[in-house]
């Protein structure tokens, strides 16, 4: 269900299950193997997220799934939690683009990524109280992290559907870019990330995701000290001594670029 294709240091894991793509359990268990696989590969340093169904990222959860765990515990349902907490973990930024519906389940799994890129014709919901129930992959805890808790419980509680440029104003996704030639677009930008030091995106993948569930001194804590260790290390002071002599070498009032512009 879920195929890769590699290319300038991203990773771009593609989701197909016909015809509306909903997101099973055979499904994630996939994916969490293909997460294990990337986390060790030294040529990745992104990974992208999308769907390979025209008007889907991903529908849904399996309707008749949710109707199996109404009926009593089902034990493999766990990974929904763990291979959304491996999205969280590997070192490798990962970036959800959203092409058509993602709603309930698809919209949470969006949300266990680094980063949420749409296109116009993108929609997002959190529509479980429509069905008389609560978003149960981590929808509430990630939306309320993610766009603060008032602005997180009106998406909940509506269970409305919003438009890409409704989901960008109020900090669903991080990025509206047209439908057509979307999927190269994301592709291009996510190169470009990778174009950056793979342990400086690992580092500041983790000072983010981790410090963002922590009090703030912790989390300053953690900056601290993932800063002082890219710092120390060989690769950056390459990179620092380059910059330093950029500067030597530029003229009063000229511009100094580091890496590439977008």
């Amino acid at each position: 269900m879920w195929s890769r294709e590699d290319g300038g240091g991203v990773a771009v894991l593609t989701y197909r299950n016909p015809p509306r793509n909903f997101l099973t359990f055979a499904a994630l268990e996939e994916l969490d193997a293909q997460l294990a696989r990337v986390e060790t590969d030294p040529d990745v340093r992104v990974v992208m997220l999308t769907g390979g169904v025209p008007g889907y990222f991903i529908a849904h959860a399996d309707l008749d799934e949710l109707a199996e765990l109404s009926r009593g515990p089902v034990p493999r349902a766990r990974i929904w939690y763990t291979a959304m907490r491996r999205i969280e973990r590997i070192p490798q930024p990962v970036i959800a683009a959203i092409d058509g519906q993602a709603w309930g389940g698809g919209l949470e799994l969006s949300l266990a990524c680094t980063l949420r890129w749409a296109s116009a014709d993108a929609h997002v919901s959190l529509l479980e109280t429509a069905l008389g129930i609560i978003p149960g992959a981590g929808g509430t805890q990630r939306l309320a992290r993610l766009i603060g808790p008032g602005r997180a419980a009106d998406v909940v509680l509506s269970g409305d559907v919003f438009t890409a440029e409704q989901a960008w104003t109020c900090g669903i996704v991080e990025r509206v870019l047209p439908a057509a030639g979307f999927r190269a677009e994301a592709v291009r930008l996510a190169r470009h990330m990778a174009s950056r030091p793979a342990a400086a995106l690992g580092a500041a993948k983790q000072a983010l995701v981790e410090g963002s569930r922590m009090p703030l001194t912790d989390g300053l804590r953690l900056e601290a000290a993932l800063f002082a260790e890219r710092l120390a290390s060989p690769e950056s002071r390459t990179l620092q001594d380059d910059a330093r002599r950029r500067y030597a070498e530029a003229a009063d009032g000229d511009r100094v670029a580091f890496g590439e512009h977008r």
